[in-house]
């Protein structure tokens, strides 16, 4: 039998897919971001959003272990940890709102529909 463990934190490259994910869990992360959207994702979810820590590379490129280490203990250890978690819990229970039933995704994803078969509709009888 399988048994559960909780999850204390994710890692993440910080693409705006991994990142959604993460804010869906409400746990802190860590991540490197490297190019594109990554590193505004990253700006967001250290500086903005709270929930978060960049890993630097040093100037080879490279994760060392000493900064891996740093980050770890960043989001599991501490009370900027606990912020973080708070935080993280916070934009979690905020996701869950968008997308319930009644929620703004709820609503948007409905009047996106509509639209689309309005348009479908116009199509069909000529009108466009």
């Amino acid at each position: 039998m399988c048994k559960a463990t909780k999850i204390d934190f994710v890692q993440f490259d910080f693409q705006q897919n991994s990142t959604l994910e993460g804010l869906s869990l409400g746990v802190p992360m860590i991540g490197i971001p490297k190019w594109t959207d990554q590193l505004t994702d990253a700006k967001f979810v250290e500086d903005i959003w709270d929930i978060g820590v960049i890993v630097e590379e040093d100037n080879e490129g490279v994760v060392r272990k000493d900064e891996l280490m740093r980050c770890l203990k960043e989001v599991m250890e501490g009370e900027k940890s606990k912020k973080m978690k708070r935080s993280a819990n916070k934009w979690r229970d905020l996701a869950k709102r968008a997308i319930d039933q009644g929620g703004s995704s709820d609503k948007f994803i409905n009047e996106f529909v509509e639209h689309l078969m309005a348009s479908y509709d116009n199509l069909n009888n000529g009108h466009c």
